[in-house]
């Protein structure tokens, strides 16, 4: 096989993949269901996929509910943890000392079965902050550059998604290695797989299946156009920055910082998102280490300088996570910092939806950019 080469494999070769991967000595992380939600953690298995799991979201809510005569792995949009955590994790070790000599560490190289397109848009996201830049973070690089991906197209997007309106999913279209679509009809159950790098297709070659059949296509073809119709959320991003350049004492602030608790759980689970801080740590011996750990711009202590917060309200601080987002990431790094994935209108503990807070800014601005055209006129 090749880069290109497409081929439907039944359950038993998605359980040879995964195999396949444990036996090339990588850490295999996929989706499995764990505190009520199906997470990315390490797959002992392939028995510890979420076969017949589903899940609903809404602005603050969560459930996933499980059929027993469903024999789907992956019939479900996006869990609370997002890739980011592997290539990026919450708490990671820069350096450390024992007296005087360093000792460095060295993971594991990480296969990740089930990536979402966007996943892959978000991981695209942070090779471009953390690895593309004129001084690349050595460790996120490292854990980047050994990554084997096995993307899953989205046949199922929750209540909170809107990828079709960032261009990111619900089809993956790169940064994969091999890449699954999950296909269960009067055909059977079966996975259509299509190979992107020549190191998926050393892992493919084993895996035996059948060629694609007209049938095959039509059925991703049909699942896909069903998963775009059905997008919980839509974004217009249209002019965006600059609508929001434009609109940063919009009364729309202050009614979303009543709202907000500042708690930062859409940083934590956004998988963009990429601030962070070190800590210190020293023992009697003589050792010392020190580690990173994410940080939240909606701490107030993120801002600090001497005298004081630069951000020292809800109102700003909310204003500072969107506008990035959405507007200024665009002059920094040359794209959006959105992936579309919803996770941050999920989990956030009072529903605050960033979809429907760019709508209100919108609506409000066109009657007065209306108007002040039609007097330069």
């Amino acid at each position: 096989m090749k880069a290109g080469d497409e081929v439907v494999v039944d359950r038993a070769g998605l359980d040879r993949l995964v195999d396949a991967l444990h036996a090339r000595g990588m850490r295999t992380v996929g989706p499995v269901v764990r505190d009520g939600a199906i997470l990315h953690d390490e797959l002992t298995s392939p028995a510890d996929m979420p076969e017949g799991w589903h899940d609903t979201q809404a602005p603050g809510a969560y459930r996933i509910v499980h059929h027993d005569d469903d024999p789907r792995l992956f019939a479900w949009a996006v869990g609370p943890t997002s890739l980011k955590a592997q290539a990026f994790p919450p708490r990671a070790v820069v350096w450390r000392t024992t007296g005087s000599t360093p000792q460095p560490t060295e993971p594991r190289p990480l296969a990740v079965v089930g990536a979402r397109p966007c996943e892959l848009a978000g991981l695209a996201v942070l090779d471009a902050v953390l690895a593309g830049g004129r001084v690349p973070d050595p460790d996120y690089a490292g854990r980047r550059a050994g990554t084997f991906v096995v993307a899953a197209d989205c046949g199922f997007p929750s209540g909170s998604c809107f990828c079709v309106s960032m261009g990111t999913g619900p089809d993956a279209g790169a940064g994969y290695d091999l890449a699954l679509t999950e296909l269960s009809d009067d055909d059977g159950h079966r996975f259509l797989l299509r190979v992107g790098t020549e190191r998926g297709a050393a892992v493919a070659e084993g895996l035996g299946g059948r060629p694609v059949t007209a049938v095959d296509r039509a059925a991703r073809d049909t699942l896909l156009d069903r998963a775009r119709a059905s997008m919980g959320r839509s974004l217009d991003t249209e002019d965006l920055p600059a609508l929001l350049a434009a609109t940063l004492e919009h009364p729309r602030w202050d009614d979303v910082a009543e709202r907000c608790l500042a708690c930062g759980n859409c940083t934590m689970v956004c998988p963009t998102c990429f601030c962070s801080t070190v800590e210190d740590v020293s023992d009697l011996d003589g050792s010392l280490e020190r580690t990173r750990r994410w940080a939240s711009c909606f701490e107030e202590r993120h801002s600090y300088l001497h005298g004081g917060a630069v951000r020292a309200t809800t109102r700003s601080r909310y204003r500072q996570w969107l506008t990035h987002k959405l507007g200024t990431w665009h002059d920094q790094f040359g794209m959006s910092g959105c992936v579309g994935c919803g996770r941050c209108i999920t989990w956030c503990p009072v529903g605050i939806d960033i979809t429907e807070e760019v709508a209100a800014i919108r609506a409000d601005a066109r009657p007065a950019r209306a108007q002040t055209g039609s007097e330069e006129r």
